[in-house]
């Protein structure tokens, strides 16, 4: 079977969050099951000079966009047995960052008008394209509109992953025209209309064959108007294609045993107490086992609980506790933790920046990982705070709820901490009982630890879900 992944981004060639983890790592999953991947991507001019100097160009075409017909060189790069094609037009994607231009209709157009002129000049004729989020959205609609009768293009079938779905592509009704070069017949409420204007993702919603989500919860919650972000009737419509698959982790790409980006490597609590007092060192707090580190990793952005912490923040700190951010987004969220560093400078420690390796300190170096997010289709820091042996402390929502048993000390069984409103003080109680734990009952805590770095929250399960979506699609194609 072959498949084809059109995305926006790629680890570890483009990354802003957590789908360019999910493209960088399911492939590889999906080919140790006996798929044959590849991947089509945008060929940004943040690329690092290692990877364009391995890239050749296969192929130079031209792509319809509206009246115009625009260059796109096909370049190929092969990276850990994948082939990956990055789509070359200098205008479009020579900039320094991925998205937020006031031309991404135009861009996210020609990606995937181009991803479908690229097909014939592939190494395979792919049987499934799988499309990632609003960026992807129109090749299922273009596909429709104008390959269906294409011999080269006979029995594609199209498959749409929403990895968020707040962020949808909506543009001026225009686009249609304009870019996309689709009549009017396809402006409707069960087509690409949203509210006068286009929306991308649902063009995505519409026109593919089925349709995923990254975890189980998530599927459920976007079918409500709380979580549907007023597409939720469209989801209950489509219900029968909807299928919530929770996303994995490279066990090989984290791996405490061997990773170089932290303190010292380990595989029991005593090498996690060692990254604790290297990180506390590094980060200038006070070195001291017996103080709990909770921390965040995470885009400074409304969704991910951010009001919620500050509403609280001065009751966490009474609890003798060491605070630990490292984040970038909205500028009133960065402040107000720097002034927190400021006033607190024995107890708060706040990096706004992103830096991987340093992340990957702070996964190993904490003992609790906070994520009270409002909504989290997936989530891949609670998996990442598992392989590195820190509990996450959530709220119950999507793929958070899928992943993190909450601890009973009844059963003995959970593997975090979790509570279930969007409420401030719901949250505090829950850092309180866990801070307890973990002062009172360090054998508990230690175990949950060590249980933590067993986990298994790899791929492999996931992939075979997708095997069996793509196995379905084959039989209907047949």
């Amino acid at each position: 079977m072959n498949v084809l992944f059109a995305a926006s981004e790629c680890a570890p060639f483009i990354k802003t969050g957590g789908l360019g983890d999910v493209i960088g790592a399911l492939p590889h999953a999906l080919q140790q099951e006996g798929v044959h991947i590849n991947v089509i991507l945008p060929k940004y001019g943040d690329l690092a000079k290692e990877y364009k100097e391995q890239l050749v160009l296969e192929r130079i075409i031209e792509v319809p966009l509206g009246w115009r017909r625009q260059y796109c060189g096909i370049e190929k790069l092969v990276h850990n047995g994948i082939s990956y094609y990055f789509l070359d037009n200098e205008y479009y994607f020579k900039r320094y960052g991925s998205y937020g231009f006031y031309d991404d209709g135009e861009r996210f157009a020609f990606f995937s008008r181009a991803v479908l002129e690229a097909i014939p000049f592939l190494e395979k004729k792919p049987d499934i394209i799988h499309c990632h989020d609003w960026q992807a959205g129109p090749i299922p609609l273009l596909l429709d509109a104008h390959y269906s009768n294409h011999p080269n293009y006979k029995g594609i079938k199209t498959v749409f992953t929403i990895h968020n779905l707040r962020y949808q592509g909506v543009f001026p009704k225009s686009v249609l025209g304009e870019l996309l070069d689709v009549s009017d017949r396809y402006f409707h409420i069960d087509g690409v209309e949203f509210f006068g204007n286009v929306s991308y993702l649902k063009a995505g919603l519409s026109f593919s064959d089925t349709i995923t989500t990254v975890s189980p919860t998530y599927a459920n919650e976007i079918q409500t108007a709380y979580f549907g972000e007023q597409l939720d009737g469209f989801l209950r419509k489509r219900n029968q294609e909807l299928q919530g698959i929770v996303n994995g982790i490279d066990n090989s790409e984290y791996n405490p045993a061997t990773d170089k980006a932290i303190f010292a490597h380990f595989d029991s609590y005593e090498g996690k107490l060692e990254n604790k007092r290297a990180l506390q060192e590094h980060l200038g707090l006070p070195v001291n086992d017996k103080t709990p580190v909770i921390s965040m990793i995470t885009r400074l952005v409304e969704q991910k609980g951010i009001d919620l912490v500050l509403h609280v923040i001065e009751e966490i700190l009474n609890q003798n506790v060491q605070f630990v951010l490292l984040g970038t987004g909205e500028s009133h969220y960065e402040d107000a933790f720097r002034d927190l560093a400021k006033r607190h400078p024995t107890k708060v420690s706040a990096s706004i920046y992103f830096d991987e390796g340093l992340s990957r300190k702070i996964y190993a170096g904490s003992d609790l990982f906070l994520m009270p997010s409002q909504f989290e289709p997936c989530g891949i820091g609670q998996l990442l705070a598992f392989r590195y042996g820190t509990l996450p402390l959530v709220r119950e929502t999507g793929g958070l709820k899928d992943t993190v048993q909450p601890y009973n000390e009844f059963t003995g069984k959970g593997t975090g901490f979790s509570f279930t409103n969007y409420n401030a003080h719901d949250m505090l109680y829950t850092i309180e009982r866990a801070i307890w734990f973990y002062r009172f009952q360090p054998k508990k805590w230690r175990e949950l630890s060590e249980n933590a770095l067993k986990l298994d929250y790899s791929w492999a399960a996931s992939s075979k879900d997708y095997l069996n979506l793509y196995e379905g699609l084959k039989t209907v194609m047949v």
